[in-house]
């Protein structure tokens, strides 16, 4: 229900995995980024990149093998693995020679997707803070359960 949708819902909901850590669904978020074909791939590239797993950047690696050749793509595109885009001569170089982007060096996208990362990260611990917060304030709360005979009864 969560990836159910279009563009705005995916992107809400890759936010919203992001922010809360639920890498359960990162191969749902791999298959949007890999299958995005729009401008829409960066945030589920901030996505993965809050996950910060090896599998995680491989999937960044494969968005960017699939995107990066294709300079028409303009919207599309944005550690050691990224050494072969980045190098002289490399796919980055021959995108940003073929489009008109304004932004010529990778460290300023970089910069960006840090302050992406720990904006996702901060909201993550102020959400969790939040819930503990509520849960210690209400230790004696009664939560209905299935088993529950009164929500059986329907009383």
């Amino acid at each position: 229900m969560l990836f159910e949708g279009g563009r705005r819902e995916h992107r809400t909901a890759s936010w919203l995995v992001a922010v809360a850590g639920r890498t359960e669904f990162r191969s749902r978020i791999g298959e949007l980024l890999l299958a995005s074909g729009g401008p829409y791939g960066g945030s589920y590239c901030i996505t993965v990149a809050t996950f910060g797993t090896s599998a995680d950047a491989d999937l960044v690696c494969s968005y960017l093998d699939r995107y990066l050749p294709q300079p028409d793509l303009v919207w599309d595109q944005t550690s050691e693995r990224a050494s072969r885009y980045l190098a002289a001569g490399g796919l980055w170089q021959q995108w940003t020679d073929a489009t008109s982007n304004m932004v010529r060096d990778p460290q300023d996208y970089r910069q960006v997707v840090d302050r992406l990362c720990s904006f996702a990260c901060e909201c993550a611990e102020l959400f969790a803070r939040m819930e503990a917060r509520r849960r210690s304030s209400r230790p004696d709360r009664w939560t209905p359960t299935a088993s529950d005979p009164s929500v059986e009864s329907g009383q």
